[in-house]
């Protein structure tokens, strides 16, 4: 099988030449494609057959020791204009990189098959979606697209409709860290990594295109690419809102993605739709409201610290037809990883016997991989083509004193200023200094394709007369109390903070206004059932005024950063809130619902 479209033919018969494989495999995405892949990585020991009583269509995959997690000094953007890459990125000069990389690939794939996967990021028919070939010589690539993108013949049809895709070049090479990069040429569509073969370096519709080529295209084409879930939130009166949400990373955002709502909530008719866990693109609609599609198909979730108290529909969603990557085995053969109640590891995720003195049995960056339409609380609305409408725009972080639990933008400027500045404070479980505050706009630091100020610039350009924006949000739920515990219990009673989102969207309840933004006025959580003290849940919605003013003179540090890129509009906002806060002696006014 090749190509109706000359331009991706003469691509691929170009990346032959360069790469001289044994042969070239075009993918369908066939069941039986699949099924005959499969029988060849077990064959081969590329994967290992898991116990299929307890966890059928199971297998495990072990990656290179070496090669484990995103090697982000080794992840550049090689935008013509270095100014265009921006300080939030590594750059290198095209030209450069092209010749740096193609002398790696050079010869690379001999004795291996080349595989061209034709994808589509997002629902098939869908105008939001965007289509990508990515070319590889791994096979465990290959089942891994086949999951977490929509692969195969149906997306080859629409390229070929189209005349335009990503190209995404991909080779594990030696897997030497030496010989190792993850290259993206914005300006020309193109996606190369050598040395790889780890998740969002080798997955590349995943990071790669969906955020980091995605957020530029977004930018050229007028909507956003963003490390984002989206959950549809439905109340007893059947009406459901969907919210997008952006926290860095161990801030919970698969646990929200697929939260399960308190008894009291169930018990109502509350229910929870997941539509993404990692990424949303959104774009304006003929009513001026946001539209969101998942890109995705499938999960790449990681496994540590996820068990049936934790995340129950995780774990219900991964039990079956699952690819894990560098968990442990238990004696009868069962995937384990740190953070299960039962069962004990019997061979660590590098196939050794385990001894703890090696370490985690479960590499702690472990994953699986999994098709989202095995989540019990998979959305209908998943594949809808024009998208779900986004009511609320949530970010949040790590922070245990300051930030408010919950807080609600003034406006979509005051709202970019929030999102710019979101942050988390480093905890003991990273190497370095605890406690100190690392700025992650938007969560995108690591994936943002171009320069943050013009990134910035390029929200604030959705605030247009007629525009129905969603409203902006920003909650902390690791705030603690002196004796260091968490005030908030988190996880599911998190929908007691969605259900005042939501209320406020609808104009259904009112808010103490405060130099920060809205936040909920004595009565409009409804904390009933909850074991939490009134004093705990002051503590959780204070305003400290003094404490803000040092944060926000910090926030406008960080925006000089970006230099003449950062829009003049989000430093007068910044200025605006210093102001507020400096005349903060007044008490707080409350506003009413509406």
């Amino acid at each position: 099988m090749a190509s109706k479209l000359k331009a991706l033919n003469d691509w691929v018969d170009d990346v032959a030449r360069l790469t001289r494989p044994d042969s070239i495999r075009w993918c369908d995405g066939s069941d039986a494609e699949a099924a005959a892949l499969r029988a060849e990585m077990l064959a081969d020991g590329t994967l290992m057959e898991l116990n299929q009583d307890t966890h059928p269509g199971c297998t495990l995959h072990r990656s290179h020791p070496s090669d484990v997690a995103r090697v982000e000094h080794l992840t550049l953007v090689c935008s013509k204009n270095e100014d265009d890459a921006g300080p939030n990125n590594h750059w290198m000069d095209p030209a450069a990189a092209h010749a740096k990389i193609d002398a790696l690939f050079e010869g690379c794939m001999q004795g291996r098959t080349m595989y061209v996967i034709p994808y589509c990021m997002g629902p098939i028919d869908s105008p939001i979606s965007r289509c990508g070939v990515e070319i590889t010589d791994s096979p465990y690539v290959v089942a891994n697209m086949r999951i977490m993108t929509r692969m195969g013949a149906p997306a080859l049809a629409r390229i070929e409709r189209e005349g335009t895709f990503v190209k995404g070049l991909h080779s594990i090479g030696e897997l030497d860290p030496e010989r190792r990069y993850i290259m993206h040429f914005p300006e020309e569509l193109t996606i190369k990594s050598y040395g790889s073969g780890y998740g969002g370096n080798a997955l590349l519709g995943k990071k790669c295109h969906a955020l980091r080529i995605g957020s530029w295209q977004a930018r050229q084409e007028g909507w956003l690419a963003e490390h984002m879930l989206i959950v549809g939130i439905e109340n007893p009166q059947g009406e459901t809102h969907y919210i997008a949400a952006a926290f860095p990373s161990a801030c919970g955002k698969t646990n929200l993605a697929m939260l399960i709502p308190p008894e009291g909530y169930r018990k109502a008719g509350w229910k929870v739709w997941t539509v993404g866990d990692d990424i949303c693109w959104m774009r304006p609609g003929k009513d001026g409201r946001l539209y969101a599609i998942n890109p995705e198909a499938g999960y790449f979730g990681v496994a540590p610290g996820t068990s049936r108290s934790t995340n129950p529909t995780a774990m219900e969603t991964i039990a079956r037809d699952t690819i894990f990557t560098n968990v442990a085995v238990t004696a009868d053969n069962q995937p384990w990883w740190e953070g299960l109640p039962h069962g004990a590891p019997a061979t660590d995720w590098q196939g050794r016997p385990f001894d703890a003195k090696n370490g985690p049995a479960a590499h702690p960056n472990s994953r699986f991989t999994v098709s989202a339409k095995q989540c019990p609380s998979w959305s209908p609305h998943a594949e809808d083509k024009h998208g779900v409408p986004i009511s609320a725009i949530v970010f949040g972080g790590r922070r245990p004193s300051l930030v408010p639990l919950v807080f609600e933008a003034h406006d979509w400027t005051h709202g970019v200023l929030i999102g710019a500045a979101m942050g988390s404070e480093t905890t003991a479980a990273a190497t370095g200094a605890v406690g100190v505050l690392r700025r992650d706009s938007m969560a995108m630091k690591p994936f943002c394709g171009y320069n943050y100020g013009d990134y910035f610039a390029h929200w604030l350009s959705f605030d247009k007369p007629d525009a129905k924006l969603p409203k902006i949000f920003h909650v902390n739920w690791f705030r603690k109390g002196d004796d260091g515990k968490f005030l908030w219990p988190g996880y599911g009673e998190n929908l007691r903070v969605l259900e005042w989102i939501i209320d406020r969207c609808k104009g259904a309840v009112g808010a103490h206004e405060t130099p920060i933004g809205y936040v909920p006025r004595e009565g409009d959580l409804h904390v009933e059932g909850l074991a939490i003290d009134e004093r705990a849940l002051d503590t959780l919605l204070a305003v400290d005024p003094m404490g803000w003013a040092s944060e926000v003179a910090d926030i406008g540090h960080y925006l000089e950063s970006f230099g003449t890129r950062t829009p003049e509009k989000l430093k007068a906002e910044q200025r605006r809130v210093a102001a507020a806060l400096a005349n903060a002696g007044a008490p707080a006014r409350k506003v009413a619902a509406g």
